[in-house]
């Protein structure tokens, strides 16, 4: 279990980098957006390609953020009955939510997303748009996003396991938003 679980400590260190990235991603999206406006209204002009960037910006900012979300336990949960269990009964409802939900949805999403993502590169598909952008890296953020979630997911497992049998210290805690 001891390589299962340095596997899931390197699963967690790439999706903390991928989240920087996202991170990254919301000042650059910011500062496009701003600059872009200035343009617009100082000078009159535009151009379809600064308004797609923001859009693939987007695209990486939830699909690399989505992993480091799911690592730090900030993801979206049913706090109806999640918030009121005690003990390992939290631990064994996101151990089945991991193994049922999460990891064939994130495998299916994968496998669907990759020829998609193939063909556009192949192809060389541009936007519609004149000044448009060429799409697959748009693209790319489906089968890289929904792999490392399936990664995070598996990670999660392992750690959750470990926890349970007393092989690693996790934090259970849950405190329920506040709305």
């Amino acid at each position: 279990m001891s390589t299962l679980l340095r596997f899931s400590l390197a699963v967690d260190w790439i999706s903390e980098r991928l989240g920087r990235v996202a991170a990254l991603a919301v000042l650059l999206t910011a500062l496009i957006s701003a600059g872009n406006a200035f343009v617009r209204y100082l000078f009159d002009i535009s151009s379809n390609g600064w308004l797609e960037i923001q859009w693939y910006l987007f695209a990486g900012i939830v699909m690399l953020g989505a992993p480091v979300v799911l690592k730090l336990n900030e993801h979206v949960r049913v706090d109806l009955i999640y918030g009121r269990l005690k003990g390992h009964r939290p631990v064994y409802v996101d151990l089945f939510g991991l193994v049922f939900f999460l990891m064939p949805v994130t495998l299916l999403l994968t496998w669907l997303s990759w020829p998609l993502l193939v063909k556009m590169f192949v192809m060389h598909e541009m936007s519609n748009n004149a000044g448009g952008l060429v799409r697959w890296p748009a693209m790319l953020m489906l089968p890289l996003g929904f792999g490392m979630m399936c990664l995070q997911g598996f990670s999660e497992i392992v750690k959750r396991i470990c926890y349970l049998k007393g092989m690693y210290e996790m934090d259970t805690h849950y405190e329920k938003p506040v709305q």
